[in-house]
């Protein structure tokens, strides 16, 4: 028999012997060595479930079968005087043994409940225990034991013992109750506690009713005693019955469930409801009784409702703290931010700090979000350890965090802010990643506003100036602001410049060295405004990057420029340039669909993929992420990749281990001194050794005079461009024999 279904047995056992016992003639000595039998084997059942279970806390157990035990003793010493003696004494010893038994009861439930909560106090099940317990009890006292106490006709030893056992009762009850208000979730061995106790309470009560009211045969009520012992020993032969009084119910103040309320509410009203039954009331010490436990019962009830008062402020005050912070990082969040950026304003002069880290973005698409909340949090820790006090450091959302600087004057803030700037310079280190944290922080104060929003719009601005210029921090001035409304008015005239065909696309020749030949062409963008006359790219592309308008516009130019190349290829046969060159801005590498873009104009259009280059900066793939995935993906699709600027940036080494691509343009700074001795020479010298090494062409760029393109030649490069083979033009120049006007690399 497995151990776990052993209680099963048992209360199908039990329940048999009950039946057994009402079969056996009543009052005989077999049937009373049944009931007995019984008790005994219960408590040795409860023993050997302690042994079976390994139960936490056997204490508990051991109480309720010293109680089990001592009520069979009371059994087994009253059939003596019965049997044996042929007596039926009342008071006797057995009713020491009887009443004996019930603390011990009392204490192993007493010793559960204490478990069950863990240690804490439960105020609120304890009132609520309390309100069961005086509104049954007062009913306990009416009709149970002021009768009793009041029985003129008794010695004063039975009354005393007549009243013991109600009070006993009651002391029980009042457990009963501390146990079924007490919230939790109840395994099945502690609810088959429950069941034992309210089955010997029922029968106590039942006992004392028929007794006092009654001349009915008792004998009914000894089936609730006989299953009252099978339920005790079922409970301790449950498994559950091993985490019995070690298990902590739902915290303090749980809600009140719909049944749980009925029963409160219904022990409430037992005292006043009590008057209105008949005959009850006319006792002068029933009515102080009943006036005594209604006043009890107010004063319960006003307690409970003060501790629902108190529940329900604690957890407005704990949702209001929760609606306050940022759940990553635990900082402030923007509502909780913004509300004390107004009371600050109003209070006097302060500033805001706006901080937002570089290249997040590459971060998570790189590492996984995981590792970009890990950063988070630490930037958040130490923004919180770093700034001095009152100042509130809040996470805007994102990898935006604000601080707030009330009272700061603008040499403290920008003190502060610098400060910041150096503490975050340190790597971060989150598993296998060792992180370097970029931020561009914004900083502004109240100046002749008290408006929070506007003081925030400053931060803002001045934050993107800084990301713009490279800077760690910027102070808001209203040249900004100037700056910012001039950028609005040209991100809106390109959007009327798109849609008007203001644009146009220009090509300059890139040749071979030392023939002057025209291979490639490089398309570029003008603008013609109407009113403005050309604009300089230097102004409107970085416009356009901002406004996002430049994603619209590369794929304009990429699909203008296509199709030029097949016109040349229709027109100019084998002096066509073999290949057109588009640039490829940050911004159009990390939309998800720009290799798909590029795969549909050269469907659109009819050039081949070898006959495009596309052209990228360093700083475009330079965080990896999707634009190392687009670039990827072109070169799956035939198209050539050169490297534009290349030997500006900070890592261009490191770039061409990651970054697949065909061709290097070298950056004209390296080119304008190529003629002077010394370690411009020398650099150039060592690009073109790179470019061979890894098996990549290279172009030089910004070549302006002859001398620069011999010498260049005699370096070992054998492309190149600039204004000395042709400046951009609709036509790059192109004759039917493929030659700019410029051709030879010869000096004149």
């Amino acid at each position: 028999m497995s151990r776990d279904r052993i209680w099963r047995w048992w209360l199908l056992s039990g329940a048999a012997v009950v039946v057994v016992y009402y079969l056996v003639p009543r009052d005989s000595l077999a049937n009373n060595l049944v009931y007995d039998a019984l008790g005994l084997v219960s408590s040795a059942l409860i023993l050997v479930g302690i042994r079976l279970h390994r139960a936490e806390r056997p204490a508990l157990w051991y109480w309720f079968a010293a109680g089990q035990t001592t009520w069979v003793l009371g059994d087994l010493t009253w059939e003596y005087f019965k049997y044996v003696r042929h007596e039926e004494p009342y008071p006797s010893a057995a009713d020491i043994f009887y009443l004996c038994a019930y603390p011990m009861l009392v204490a192993g439930l007493l010793m559960l409940a204490r478990g069950r909560s863990g240690g804490r106090r439960d105020v609120a099940a304890l009132v609520d225990a309390a309100i069961v317990a005086t509104g049954l009890g007062l009913v306990f006292w009416v009709f149970v034991m002021h009768p009793i106490a009041a029985d003129t006709t008794a010695s004063t030893v039975e009354r005393a013992v007549g009243v013991a056992y109600p009070v006993c009762d009651a002391l029980l009850l009042a457990m009963l109750a501390r146990f079924y208000t007490a919230v939790g979730r109840r395994p099945a061995s502690i609810r088959l506690l429950g069941v034992a106790a309210v089955l010997l309470l029922v029968s106590d009560i039942g006992y004392s009713l028929v007794g006092l009211y009654s001349d009915t045969e008792q004998s009914v009520l000894d089936a609730g005693w006989l299953l009252s012992y099978v339920c005790w020993a079922a409970a301790a032969l449950h498994p559950s019955m091993r985490d019995a009084g070690a298990v902590a119910p739902t915290p303090n103040g749980a809600r009140v469930g719909r049944s749980r309320l009925v029963v409160l509410t219904v022990c409430s009203v037992l005292a006043p409801a009590m008057l209105f039954l008949p005959g009850i009331g006319g006792d002068e010490v029933d009515r102080i009784t009943i006036a005594a436990g209604a006043v009890v019962l107010f004063l319960l009830v006003l307690a409970r409702m003060s501790g629902f008062v108190g529940q329900v402020q604690a957890q407005a005050d704990q949702l209001e703290e929760l609606a306050m912070a940022d759940d990553l990082t635990g900082l402030a969040n923007r509502r909780r931010f913004e509300q004390d950026l107004h009371r600050a304003l109003a209070a006097g002069p302060a500033a805001v700090a706006l901080l937002d880290l570089n290249d997040f973005k590459g971060v998570n698409d790189k590492l996984g979000h995981a590792v970009g909340d890990r950063l988070l949090t630490v930037v958040g820790d130490r923004l919180r350890v770093a700034v001095p006090e009152p100042v509130l450091v809040a996470r805007m959302g994102g990898d935006e965090f604000a601080l707030l600087m009330p009272g700061f004057p603008g040499p403290a803030a920008d003190a502060t802010v610098a400060m910041l700037a150096e503490v975050l310079r340190a790597p971060v280190v989150t598993g296998d990643h060792e992180l370097l944290v970029r931020a561009s922080i914004g900083v502004a104060d109240g100046t002749g506003t008290a408006d929070p929003w506007e003081v925030l719009r400053r931060a803002d601005v001045a934050m993107y100036a800084a990301k713009e210029g490279g800077e760690g921090h910027h102070r808001w001035t209203p040249e900004l602001d100037l700056r910012a409304e001039e950028q609005a008015r040209l991100g809106a005239a390109l959007r009327v410049a798109l849609d008007t065909g203001q644009f146009r696309v220009v090509y300059q020749p890139i040749v071979a060295l030392p023939t002057g030949t025209t291979v490639a062409v490089e398309a570029l963008v003008r603008w013609h405004h109407p009113e403005r006359g050309l604009v300089s790219p230097a102004e409107f592309i970085p416009a356009a990057e901002r406004n996002g308008l430049i994603v619209e516009l590369g794929a304009w130019i990429l699909r203008t420029a296509c199709a030029q190349a097949v016109a040349w290829q229709r027109e100019l046969g084998d002096a066509a340039p073999q290949r057109v060159s588009v640039n490829a801005s940050a911004r159009q590498l990390a939309e998800p669909g720009f290799a798909g873009l590029v795969a549909t104009v050269l469907a659109e259009t009819g050039l081949d993929p070898s006959g495009l280059t596309v052209e990228i900066t360093e700083t475009a793939v330079f965080g990896g992420g999707l634009a190392v995935e687009a670039v990827v993906a072109l070169r799956a699709l035939g198209v050539r990749v050169a490297l534009d600027d290349f030997g500006t940036g900070h890592s261009s080494l490191t770039l061409l281990e990651t970054v697949p691509v065909d061709v290097l343009k070298v950056d004209k700074s390296f080119v304008d001194n190529v003629t002077r001795a010394g370690r411009h020479a020398v650099i150039a010298t060592a690009l073109i050794q790179v470019a061979r090494g890894l098996g990549l062409a290279a172009v030089a760029e910004g070549v302006e005079t002859a001398e620069q393109a011999a010498e260049l030649h005699r370096l070992g490069y054998r492309l190149a461009q600039g204004f000395y083979f042709g400046k951009p033009t609709p036509d790059a120049g192109l004759t039917a024999a493929g030659r700019p006007a410029r051709a030879s690399a010869t000096p004149r």
